[in-house]
């Protein structure tokens, strides 16, 4: 299942994943909408949150920050105690744990995780409530029903991130040309063997 839906409305963003031969790239748009207004042209919905590992969000900007401080502080509390890094799919099942605790008050965001370890290149995506799903790609977000399709047609599982970086950000700017709540360019997260690099691209 590519594309996260979930039983829930899908959120404001066009935020995407993509698993590669030697690493994994996250991207996302700029734009932060409520309703009909736009509130920002510079905001940001992918993180790193470890030396390997990265999130991506689609959905309600405070929520995303509130998961992305808790995580973040979970991954380093780790680090402290056990003096070692946490692998992709621990830390998603942390961050599943932590979603379903508030399951009653649920955060409104749709999470991407992405990450190497010792196995490779991994992408889980995680809904409200904590369910977890692993896949090679995936979309999430208001645009994600028009990215995904790029996704589908050309995503390739011996492509290098140099070319899951293209497709990441040809996705995205699909999202942005159809999704009135996704715009104002591209943030890209690499994740390969040489750490992690952000880069920004315009939306054309």
């Amino acid at each position: 299942m590519p594309q996260a839906q979930f039983g829930f409305p899908t959120m404001g963003a066009t935020t995407v994943g993509i698993v590669c031969k030697d690493g994994v790239v996250l991207a996302s748009d700029k734009r932060i909408a409520y309703g009909f207004s736009i509130m920002s042209k510079s905001g940001k919905k992918v993180f790193p949150i470890g030396d390997r590992i990265g999130v991506g969000f689609a959905g309600l900007i405070s929520d995303a920050q509130a998961v992305l401080r808790r995580i973040t502080s979970e991954l380093r509390l780790y680090e402290l105690e056990f003096h070692k890094t946490m692998g992709v799919r621990a830390a998603t099942k942390l961050l599943s744990n932590m979603l379903y605790s508030q399951r009653y008050y649920p955060v409104f965001t749709e999470t991407m995780v992405g990450g190497t370890d010792d196995g490779g290149g991994r992408l889980f995506v995680l809904d409200q409530l904590g369910s977890i799903i692993e896949d090679r790609y995936a979309a999430i977000g208001s645009g994600g029903t028009i990215a995904i399709g790029l996704l589908e047609q050309d995503y390739n599982k011996d492509a290098g991130v140099k070319e899951g970086k293209e497709l990441a950000i040809r996705a995205v700017r699909a999202g942005i040309a159809r999704d009135i709540a996704s715009g104002d360019g591209v943030d890209v997260l690499i994740l390969g063997k040489d750490g992690i690099k952000e880069e920004f691209y315009p939306a054309k």
